[in-house]
């Protein structure tokens, strides 16, 4: 018969195989240990490790650990209700075909680091991305933060993960010039909305969500509260950064009258959308994006540009000109400011020359205009 024998904390009793087995009670349960022990030294040893873990608040439900990938998955997903459909919908296809055909059967407390890094390996392996590899991986990443958060588990899998390099994005920088094209392209009725993305860096969701209230041409300001949603619904805009009120310059101001004029609005019609459908209603991106994008771009001779290289542009010439970085994160509405400088300030072949020449006139001012060369000959 097993013998039972108390322990300074829990108890430790004697399997008939000679094994030891561990319990100890908290919070009204009690919890057997999920291995035996080849000595009682080394069961009072585990208990006296949960006991400190205990004491300083670190203890974790070891049937936490049992909910399985797919379960916390679900539960991750609708524990957020501030994340945006768009996010919703592209972790919830990473989960449903990128995760859950390898992990979503396994408990969480079961998926070490060296899974998750096999996981990592198989996705490479079969040729995808590397920017593709990394929005997987940083799905995994936070489902596990979720996981260490709710106390289901001590420690996350996810730490010292060899990713793939990602090569930077080479994209056309878009000047002046360019945007002068695609205004004079792209059709009358949505040329301010051009102008507003170069000149002020607005989101396309964004500049598609400004009403009529939200502009101040007396005092040549624009305020960003409100964004339009994939389904053409106003929503808040979701980050303190994103709120903004802009000053804008006064040529953007007249080119807004001007459209304000055009489509017979005026300040009674404060809730009006300022850019509209041809029936009237919100913007659809993807039909905008369709009919009325493309085919201006195609026309500007620009065929690589987006709607939000325009924020891109902004962000380069606000860096260009010497606008300070914290008023460029302020009227980009970014929340760290390493967004501003790493991630849309791009260089640019006029800034190129420009450095070329300042890095000339410092190193060779004191050089006469036509340098003696002296010839050495070796002997």
């Amino acid at each position: 018969m097993a013998r039972k024998r108390t322990s300074t904390f829990g108890s430790v009793r004697k399997l008939r195989s000679g094994r030891q087995q561990a319990c100890y009670w908290h919070e009204g349960k009690r919890h057997i240990a999920d291995h035996t022990f080849d000595t009682k030294a080394d069961a009072d040893a585990w208990l006296a490790t949960i006991r400190t873990d205990i004491g300083r608040g670190g203890w974790i439900d070891p049937q936490a650990g049992r909910v399985t990938v797919a379960e916390l998955g679900k539960e991750w997903l609708e524990g957020d209700p501030s994340k945006r459909r768009r996010s919703m919908i592209r972790d919830e296809q990473i989960l449903r075909l990128h995760i859950g055909p390898t992990l979503g059967s396994v408990p969480i407390a079961s998926v070490t680091k060296a899974r998750v890094q096999r996981l990592v390996n198989a996705w490479v392996a079969a040729e995808q991305a590397p920017r593709t590899v990394h929005r997987q991986y940083a799905t995994l990443h936070a489902l596990f933060a979720y996981a260490v958060g709710n106390d289901l588990i001590g420690r996350s899998p996810c730490r010292g993960i060899k990713l793939p390099e990602v090569p930077p994005l080479r994209r056309t920088p878009v000047t002046p010039e360019a945007v002068a094209l695609l205004v004079e392209a792209v059709d009358v009725v949505y040329q301010a909305m051009v102008w507003v993305g170069a000149v002020l860096g607005l989101r396309w969701g964004e500049v598609a969500g400004l009403r009529v209230q939200d502009l101040d041409l007396l005092g040549r300001t624009l305020t960003v509260d409100f964004q339009l949603d994939e389904q053409r619904e106003l929503v808040e805009v979701k980050s303190g950064a994103g709120r903004r009120t802009l000053t804008m310059p006064r040529a953007l101001v007249d080119v807004l009258s001007v459209h304000l004029a055009r489509a017979g609005l005026t300040a009674a019609n404060g809730d009006s959308l300022i850019f509209t459908a041809a029936d009237g209603g919100p913007l659809s991106y993807t039909n905008w994006r369709r009919r009325t994008w493309l085919p201006a771009i195609e026309k500007a001779g620009l065929p690589d540009v987006d709607f939000h290289d325009l924020r891109r542009a902004a962000a380069t010439a606000l860096v260009r000109l010497g606008v300070d970085v914290k008023t460029a994160q302020t009227r980009l509405g970014h929340s760290d400011v390493r967004l501003t400088l790493e991630v849309y300030a791009q260089a640019t072949t006029e800034g190129d020359l420009e450095a070329a020449d300042r890095l000339g006139e410092r190193f060779f001012a004191l050089q006469p205009a036509e340098p003696t060369r002296k010839l050495h000959r070796q002997k």
